[in-house]
């Protein structure tokens, strides 16, 4: 052990400082390597125009005792590559990754694990620190291309390299590694990942986009990527070293004994009727599996020279020869596991409408696989906030899908949500997005939970079925229905023969060499999603997957329109009620108020939430349609410009004291939220000494308007000026014009409680 790390060490040693470049997309990209962290076992720093990343491998100790490839990677935000200082008040360090991060994660690992060997048993981890982002190159591209040259240059056993990168079309024409500019404007985005022996992997959001055009963008990507591997390839072969292989080398007496087991297997396996194995029920098949390793693994203990280490490799090497037998069924009997025809869907179910008290739900059952999908609306306020390196601003829809391990049929402890509920999660989002309904047709925040009830292969697919299922039980006006089917390749060893399957199982997905997951509207493409677990597959399986998979969508759709043909009309009497009302963008500070006191007071009479946005759209979200109508009125009479002459019926809200005793008037509300002054002169014709004596608070009055002062948000009313002239009252020397406010000289004194009221009147 401490020779082969001594080795990986000498070797990182050797590479000297030396940086190479070349040009992409029409930017130079840039890579440095031999002078950051060099006691990784390989690293480099890559520019990409504005943005830069350290990526490092570091290849650890050999792993006793376990059955997969132990592979990390880590794609790691600093927020000081954006220039941004974010976070609470308090906490200003990165904490736990975004899940933009975490998808970028994904894409990494997706790309890169395939050409790893599964029988290699060492840790290793792959690090992207993004040190620069400039807010146009994409940091995934930089990421990767960094990690493929990190891997290849490195002594760790890898059959890279690979080039991945994002394609975009705008105004008809394809665009290579477009900027986040360009991709705002593109019509699709699709990342893809080209290794030197076809397509690797594939993840793309799309506005309904037709089969043809998105297979032009893989073969684009394909043609372009073959430059980038050169330039990588060309990096390995100037600094590159040796490889050390990652596989376990067994001794002699390993050797040995390894061979008595799988002959012990081996005349096993004989005797089992593979086609009783497996079964259309995955329990039933499961079951099975069960029975025959209870029986194997008794034979094995049984035998004194095996030791229980050896038993579960022997039990390991009788599941891989189910796996082998199963792709051998499907390949050369055109049979698969569970009998169905290779373009067949297994039985679906779909049902609306479980719950009462939930805003929408959607069951879709496609086999085994089982997804309960619950809608939930909000308030434009409920919005999910971004705030990360790359991206910031607010999410009115979300996905979050949840697998738990009864799904399964495991014993799970709770956790945090993992990578993979993430990813799916995402992919069922992206396939949505483009039917959901604008924030002006539809204004509700919409959240909706797939819970997987039950798995055997493609649950992101049923959760995709079934949250469009439940949005349209909710009465979200998408604009058309959005399926999802997974896609599955069997190929022959020599890469000459392979079959494509359709609606993969579990058995099918473990045993088989792709993943290739679709999504759309019976219009187009709205969301892709491969994984592969070989090293690349050809454009022509990339094409006729594509075709297969529409044929299915369309097939899956019809079904799910027996469930449910459009949204429903009607929302639930359980989701909250949005009214929407404009105003002119000058009057928000109206509505609002000094403070917030405004929009607060309105909040907490009515029982409502209000949203303002900057282009004068007030949402109100209330529990019932009657305190929303009582709001709107509310802000209305606010807004409105009173003009002089004007009659309205209001309520006295408050007697103004002067500082001598007396009363100076009464202040009325006449409107929501406005009110004015009646001074004492204007209460009736005959002298009023005590406005007191003829008003009170809460007192019902008809009001006339004297006078607006805009500037100074001041209105003079009058009760006097509504009532009949007493006879002779002209002929009265007292009697005179009205007064502007401000005129009388007690009014204007700024002493006492006068000078509080002057700060409004």
């Amino acid at each position: 052990m401490f020779e082969f790390l001594k080795k990986l060490k000498d070797n990182n040693k050797m590479l000297k400082h030396k940086i190479f470049t070349t040009e992409f997309a029409g930017r130079e990209l840039s890579v440095e390597v031999g002078k950051y962290a060099e006691q990784a076992t390989a690293s480099c720093l890559v520019k990409y125009g504005g943005t830069s990343a350290l990526v490092t491998v570091v290849q650890g100790d050999l792993r006793e005792g376990i059955d997969f490839f132990p592979l990390v990677v880590d794609y790691d935000e600093k927020m000081y590559a954006a220039g941004k200082i974010k976070g609470s008040k308090w906490v200003k360090r990165e904490g736990r990754p975004t899940d933009e991060a975490v998808l970028t994660g994904r894409v990494i690992d997706r790309s890169i694990r395939p050409l790893f060997s599964d029988k290699a048993r060492r840790d290793v981890q792959v690090v992207s620190t993004i040190l620069e982002y400039d807010g146009e190159n994409d940091p995934a591209f930089v990421s990767l291309t960094g990690a493929s040259i990190a891997l290849s240059i490195s002594p760790i056993e890898w059959d890279g390299p690979v080039a991945g990168f994002f394609v975009g079309q705008v105004n008809g024409e394809m665009v290579l590694n477009p900027t986040q500019t360009a991709r705002n404007k593109s019509d699709f985005e699709i990342f893809v990942t080209i290794t030197p022996y076809g397509v690797d992997m594939i993840e793309a959001r799309c506005k309904e986009i037709d089969n043809e055009i998105i297979y032009n963008s893989i073969e684009f990507a394909a043609k372009h990527g073959k430059k980038l591997m050169d330039f990588i390839s060309d990096i390995q072969k100037q600094i590159g070293v040796e490889k050390i292989s990652s596989v376990p080398v067994l001794s002699e007496e390993e050797q040995k004994l390894y061979e008595l087991i799988n002959k012990k297997v081996d005349e096993f396996f004989g005797r089992v009727d593979v086609n009783k194995v497996f079964v259309t029920d995955k329990v039933e098949t499961e079951a099975n599996i069960k029975k025959l390793v209870e029986e194997l693994n008794q034979i094995l203990k049984d035998d004194n020279e095996v030791s229980k280490e050896l038993r579960s490799k022997g039990i390991a090497l009788f599941n891989e020869k189910l796996d082998e037998k199963a792709r051998e069924m499907i390949l050369k009997e055109n049979k698969r596991p569970d009998g169905r025809k290779m373009d067949e869907i297994r039985e679906i179910t779909c049902e609306v409408g479980i719950f009462e008290r939930t805003h929408g739900t959607g069951l879709f059952k496609r086999g085994n696989t089982q997804v309960l999908s619950v809608v939930t609306l909000g308030a434009p306020g409920e919005e999910q906030m971004i705030d990360g390196m790359e991206f910031e601003g607010t999410k009115r829809y979300m996905h979050h899908y949840n697998f738990p391990g009864f799904s399964v049929g495991q014993v799970s402890t709770s956790k945090s949500t993992s990578r993979r509920e993430i990813g799916h999660g995402a992919l069922a989002e992206n396939a949505l997005i483009p039917v959901i309904p604008s924030k002006e047709e539809f204004p509700y925040t919409i959240r909706v939970v797939s819970e997987v009830l039950s798995s055997n292969g493609s649950s992101s697919q049923a959760s995709t079925c079934g949250s469009t299922l439940a949005l349209m039980d909710a009465g979200v006006p998408i604009k058309r229905p959005v399926a999802g089917i997974a896609m599955g390749l069997i190929t022959s060893d020599d890469n000459k023969d392979y079959v494509i399957l359709t609606d993969i199982q579990g058995v099918e997905d473990h045993s088989g060499d792709m993943d290739f997951k679709v999504a759309g509207t019976e219009i187009g493409i709205t969301a892709i999603q491969l994984d592969i677990k070989s090293n690349g597959i050809s454009l022509e399986v990339c094409r006729e997957t594509l075709e297969r998979a529409k044929k299915a969508r369309l097939e899956i759709l019809e079904k799910m329109k027996k469930a449910i043909p459009e949204s429903r009309k009607e929302l639930s009497p359980y989701a909250p009620k949005i009214t929407t009302i404009t105003i002119d963008p000058e009057q928000i500070r109206e509505v609002i108020g000094q403070g917030g006191k405004t929009i607060n007071k309105i909040i907490e009479t009515f029982g409502v939430e209000i949203d303002i946005d900057q282009a004068g759209l007030v949402f109100i979200t209330s529990p019932n349609q009657e305190n929303a109508d009582k709001a709107i009125e509310y802000i209305q009479g606010l807004l409105k410009k009173v003009e002089v002459g004007e009659i309205y019926d209001g309520v006295v809200t408050r007697i103004i004291p002067d500082q001598n005793g007396g009363e100076i008037g009464a202040i009325v509300e006449f409107l929501p939220g406005k009110d004015g002054m009646v001074h004492v002169s204007e209460i009736k014709y005959e002298r009023v000494e005590k406005v007191s004596d003829f008003l009170n608070v809460g007192d019902k009055v008809k009001v006339k308007v004297m006078e607006v002062d805009e500037g100074r948000g001041r209105i003079s009313l009058s009760m006097k000026a509504l009532l009949e002239k007493p006879a002779g009252w002209e002929d009265r020397k007292f009697d005179r014009p009205q007064r502007p406010m401000g005129h009388n000289s007690r009014f204007n004194k700024s002493s006492g409680p006068r000078r509080d009221f002057h700060k409004k009147y």
